[in-house]
């Protein structure tokens, strides 16, 4: 995917399809990759799929915040000329499409999270003490989903790389104390954006009560769930993720 990405100015982003504008967030440690089965899905049916490349490593280090990234999504939404978007993120992205649709209510038209971060307060931030061991860091990737099978070499070996660079492991445990200090709990009840949120049912990074709480403090949100599904619902079961946000967004009218 990544050979099709587009550039212009400071925004890297892949574009496919044509109709309703979904902009995907991805996470700390994820790869555009892991929305394959939403960017295959949704342009059939009349959505333009935009995921942008989130400058987690390139900030500066005092830029290096949730809130800057929910800035720079903002400015991306401005770029592309459109006057409101569907946001769709997923643990960190989730967070950003939070506080974005906090910051920018008029941009977005509707939010979807899924294993989002923003109210559990470990949801990102465990340090690597022993990052030097693959191992350690294989058990953490496969501790992500519920089917640790799913955590193929290719992703773990992502994972090893970034937390043995200095620069990036300095950028994930900033963004985690800005996660930690961007809890949303007083600004979620203020949210009046129709938000759907999807949740694996064994979500280990951010549990189900989690959701449960999204669920209670936004106004207009539903709550879907998964079965035998860990943090990334949209990697673990793609087709069901695909179907249950479709039918929202039909039913919604969007």
């Amino acid at each position: 995917m990544s050979e099709n990405l587009k550039k212009e100015g400071k925004f890297s982003y892949l574009e496919i399809g044509e109709g309703t504008p979904i902009i995907i967030l991805h996470g700390l440690m994820g790869g555009l990759s892991n929305f394959d089965g939403v960017a295959d899905f949704f342009p059939p049916k009349g959505y333009k799929i935009l995921i942008p490349e989130l400058p987690i490593y390139k900030m500066t280090l005092l830029r290096t915040n949730v809130k800057n990234f929910a800035k720079y999504v903002a400015q991306f939404i401005d770029h592309l000329g459109y006057k409101e978007v569907i946001l769709l993120g997923n643990s960190l992205g989730g967070h950003i499409g939070l506080l974005c649709t906090k910051m920018y209510p008029e941009k977005v038209k509707a939010l979807i999270i899924t294993g989002s971060s923003g109210l559990y307060e470990s949801a990102m931030g465990e340090s690597y003490p022993k990052r030097g061991d693959y191992e350690y860091i294989k058990q953490k990737a496969e501790n992500v989903f519920y089917d640790p099978a799913v955590a193929t070499k290719e992703i773990v070996d992502d994972v090893y790389e970034t937390v043995n660079d200095r620069n990036k492991l300095i950028r994930t445990l900033a963004i985690a104390k800005s996660a930690i200090r961007h809890n949303m709990a007083k600004d979620l009840p203020k949210m009046q954006t129709p938000t759907c949120i999807i949740w694996g049912k064994n979500d280990n990074v951010t549990p189900p009560e989690v959701a449960i709480e999204f669920d209670e403090l936004l106004p207009d949100s539903e709550l879907f769930w998964i079965d035998k599904c860990g943090h990334a619902a949209m990697m673990e079961h793609p087709d069901e993720f695909n179907e249950l946000l479709y039918s929202w967004l039909e039913k919604r009218g969007y």
